[in-house]
């Protein structure tokens, strides 16, 4: 006869939450690549790009293109509550664990 267990299965069946988020980041970016290129191609090619990428501590901030005052406003603005939302996490996490 068959027996069932309730005992959690091991193996790829579990992912941890921090592997999940970081597939949900790549797919993320993925689609955003995606958008931009079909606006791209959509639009004739004008356009404007702007973004924060942080390197350590420092962030480096740019943009190009008539509209890229607005992005790089909105790209720091995410790049700040994200960095907010990240220290939150980390907090919250600390407080569990100890």
């Amino acid at each position: 006869m068959l027996e069932s267990t309730n005992q959690p299965e091991e193996g790829l069946n579990t992912i941890s939450k921090p592997f999940s988020m970081l597939v949900l980041g790549f797919i993320m970016i993925l689609i955003g690549v995606v958008i931009i290129v079909i606006t791209a191609v959509l639009s004739g090619g004008s356009g404007s790009v702007g973004g924060v990428v942080f390197i350590g501590p420092i962030p480096i901030v740019f943009g190009a293109g008539p509209s890229s005052e607005w992005l790089i406003i909105i790209s720091v603005i995410l790049a700040v509550v994200t960095l907010g939302l990240f220290l939150v996490y980390t907090r919250r996490s600390r407080r569990r664990m100890g």
